[in-house]
């Protein structure tokens, strides 16, 4: 059974049909990417399993339990915490008081705590009394993802954590990623940089237009399939 899963899951800006019949699933202590286009409904998808966007209960379930229709602070308290796109850290609160927000709402022992996170990006302790937004752009996106691992979360999303930063600050960040795993969390990614999306992720899931277009393991995927899939030709899975 997976940990998590969307089930035809359907998602709404008002009038505005954000995603259709969205099926995705991911195991316990896996990775996987979701990559596609601006406006192909990665970002509605994440927002959706956070509880950001309200669905029909059984559209989602966790751990076999129907939980679309939760609200995000129940989603956190569940065990899935969500590293947002664009950051949005806390402009008055220092470094540490930012990821210490992140510890607010799970009352669960786990292995992130403030030490391990500044272990995991040793920059940050450094920084640690610095206003949040006097960081580069590199170190605010590691007190996004450590202050969304303060939670403990047994399934973390990360939206765009790539976006606008430069390639060696993305290796750095991405770096993290096989010593989160370590402690047994799956990570949902949503990335516009293929190749990286393809290097961490076990499996790879295609969107455009709020549908899924291409889904398999991303060994296995090939650079013409992702062509097809991110620009129109009919989609396909692979074993």
């Amino acid at each position: 059974m997976a940990l998590l899963e969307t089930i035809g899951l359907e998602a709404f800006y008002g009038d505005f049909q954000a995603l259709f019949g969205v099926d995705i699933a991911i195991g316990a202590g896996e990775a996987i990417a979701i990559i596609g286009a601006n406006g192909a409904g990665k970002t509605t998808l994440l927002r959706s399993i956070a509880g950001a966007l309200l669905n029909e209960r059984n559209s989602i379930l966790y751990k076999g339990e129907s939980i679309g229709a939760l609200s995000a602070p129940d989603i956190v308290a569940r065990g899935i915490a969500m590293v947002p796109e664009g950051r949005r850290l806390f402009p008055s609160l220092s470094v540490e008081e930012n990821l210490q927000v992140g510890a607010y709402g799970r009352n669960v022992d786990g292995p992130w705590i403030l030490d391990s996170i500044y272990a995991l990006f040793p920059i940050l302790k450094e920084r640690r009394s610095s206003p949040a937004t006097a960081l580069s752009g590199g170190q605010q996106q590691m007190v996004a993802i450590g202050r969304a691992l303060m939670s403990n979360p047994t399934v973390l999303l990360c939206d765009e954590i790539s976006l606008g930063l430069a390639p060696i600050v993305v290796r750095d960040i991405y770096a993290a990623f096989p010593k989160i795993r370590e402690t047994g969390a799956s990570i949902v990614i949503v990335e516009q940089d293929i190749a990286q999306a393809l290097k961490v992720a076990d499996r790879v899931y295609c969107m455009m237009e709020g549908r899924i277009t291409l889904s398999g393991p991303s060994d296995k995927i090939s650079r013409e399939a992702i062509h097809a899939a991110y620009f129109g030709a009919d989609g396909h899975e692979l074993a």
